[in-house]
């Protein structure tokens, strides 16, 4: 009888097997196969394309969007992308809104709905990993790019998809793929806040004039008044020309928020901040969503991160912060560089080595003017072996072999402590005689390190050691002048980030000046449009002539 059982089993499964595509099964299997040849090399064969033909070849090439209801949550979610600053066209919308109606059309041909099926398959797919883990592959605007991916199985993702359709949850689908952490959330509320703003007008205009400042009278101060009003400052109830205190209090939050001074004075600076079109702060938040999507999935655990055009670095436990401090960053021509890496060790009172680079192009210059320029500033000249040499020996006018180094101590260019992580730039974190520079709120004066206004904080909690290395431990080796070298018993990771945005503990958004210009390449790469390969070629708008 079991016999009999197992047999009757097996057959039933084979017949299965066995049995006859549909005509639209058929027609999608027909395309899939096309285009498994056309890259048989392997060459294309990434997510979302790939994922496409896996998916239907795990199905049998069954339609998948059968369901009007599972369409309609397709549909709303693709709409939806627009929120995350992502073009809802480079999934097909239009064109799939279009060609809907062949799912209730009896003429409709099975070549039309295998059509269909294949290009809203392949938009899920799209969105899905775009939500997931940005449109644009950052390594194409940064070769040194070094972050890792957002880790993408495709296979669990196959599953969700098709997990998702039999449980008609795919806007619950879209929703998971996006980050998680609260300040997506904030910046896709920001972006929708603003595109209301754009949709009454936008904000008014400023004319140039004299400084305004605070008690005066001026015909610019109701429009000031209305342009932060637009965007949830508290304005007061003033309805006159004068610029009364209410006024200048909003002023202040909102210059503060765009990094210049909190003075309360209406210049050219503020002017020109207050100025700039509504739909230029939209691509300035789109550009930081991408970014979001790139790197937010990295902030967990224990960690520190530099926010370049923050001018702040973060030391995070359990993802949360816990810590922050000022820090000055790169000037535009010598920026700091973005990329990953781990903090391994300290180096108290550590002497200076000058890089090569600021040799030429910073000392020399100094040095040909000034001979008394290296005792001044206790610069030792060594040759290549480290031993030290006679300034008068050497010829300045071009120097070869020698090496610059800056006693350690007070006075020195790296201060009394350098936080230490492996990279390819010679690039460190690291204390800074030039507190003064601190109190600036725009902090581009390195040469690309990071100098932290309270280094010694910052190194009691990255060592973690309360016996030993807590703060008294710390400034009693610092106050022997003896160079130490002290290991972390743990690397700490570490991120050096560019984000154009500042997310407030209050929900407040301010926008950074984009420093080192990385927004527009960004955007750029963002706005070249996505055409679907299994979009009939008939669909696809021609190439305009060329001139």
């Amino acid at each position: 009888m079991l016999a009999l059982l197992l047999g009757t089993a097996l057959h039933a499964q084979q017949a299965a097997v066995e049995q006859p595509l549909g005509p639209v099964a058929e027609q999608i299997r027909e395309r899939i196969e096309q285009w498994r040849a056309a890259h048989a090399d392997g060459a294309a064969t990434l997510a979302p394309s790939d994922a496409v033909a896996a998916f239907y070849e795990q199905n049998r090439f069954a339609p998948a969007w059968t369901q009007a209801g599972n369409l309609d949550q397709l549909l709303a979610a693709l709409r939806d992308m627009a929120g995350d600053g992502l073009d809802p066209e480079d999934y097909a919308l239009t064109e799939l809104q279009r060609r809907r109606t062949v799912l209730a059309d009896p003429q409709a041909t099975a070549q039309q709905r295998a059509q269909f099926d294949l290009l809203a398959t392949d938009a899920c797919f799209a969105a899905l990993l775009h939500l997931y883990r940005g449109k644009v592959d950052p390594a194409t605007l940064d070769t040194h790019w070094n972050f890792d991916p957002r880790q993408l199985d495709q296979a669990r993702g196959l599953q969700a998809v098709h997990e998702a359709l039999a449980q008609g949850t795919i806007g619950a689908l879209f929703a998971r793929a996006r980050p998680q952490h609260p300040q997506y959330g904030q910046l896709r509320t920001a972006l929708a806040k603003l595109r209301e703003v754009a949709a009454q007008g936008g904000w008014p205009l400023i004319a140039d004039g004299t400084t305004l400042k605070p008690g005066s009278r001026d015909a610019r101060v109701p429009a000031l008044r209305r342009r932060l009003q637009r965007v949830g400052h508290a304005v007061g109830d003033g309805v006159d020309d004068r610029y009364d205190p209410a006024l200048e209090a909003a002023l202040k939050q909102f210059q503060r928020e765009q990094y210049l001074a909190a003075d309360g004075h209406l210049g050219k600076a503020t002017l020109a901040a207050l100025n700039v079109p509504v739909a230029a702060r939209i691509e300035q938040l789109r550009a930081n969503l991408e970014r979001a999507r790139w790197l937010l999935h990295q902030l967990q655990g224990r960690f520190v991160v530099v926010d370049i055009a923050g001018y702040q670095v973060t030391y995070y436990r359990d993802g949360k912060p816990v810590w922050s401090s000022r820090v000055q960053v790169g000037k535009p021509y010598r920026s700091t560089p973005v990329f990953k890496s781990a903090i391994t060790y300290l180096t108290l009172n550590p002497t200076w080595t000058v890089p090569p680079t600021i040799l030429k192009n910073d000392i020399l210059p100094k040095l040909r003017k000034n001979p008394g320029y290296l005792a001044a500033n206790r610069l030792r000249v060594l040759d290549s072996q480290g031993r030290e040499l006679a300034p008068s020996s050497v010829n300045w006018a071009s120097p070869r072999g020698v090496v610059l180094r800056q006693d350690a101590g007070p006075g020195n260019s790296l201060g009394r402590l350098v936080i230490r992580f492996p990279n390819d730039y010679a690039v460190y974190m690291h204390d800074t005689p030039h507190q003064e520079l601190f109190a600036n709120q725009q902090r581009t004066y390195s040469s690309g390190c990071i100098r932290v206004e309270r280094p010694r904080e910052l190194a009691e909690l990255l060592l973690d050691d309360p016996v030993q290395w807590n703060r008294a431990g710390i400034d009693r080796a610092i106050d022997t002048l003896q160079t130490q070298t002290v290991m972390l018993p743990k690397p700490v990771p570490l991120l050096l980030a560019y984000w154009t945005v500042d997310l407030r503990e209050d929900g407040r958004v301010g926008f950074r000046p984009d420093v080192y210009r990385r927004d527009l390449p960004l955007l750029a790469a963002l706005a070249r449009p996505r055409v679907s390969p299994w979009l009939p070629a008939a669909a696809v708008a021609p190439a305009p002539a060329q001139p």
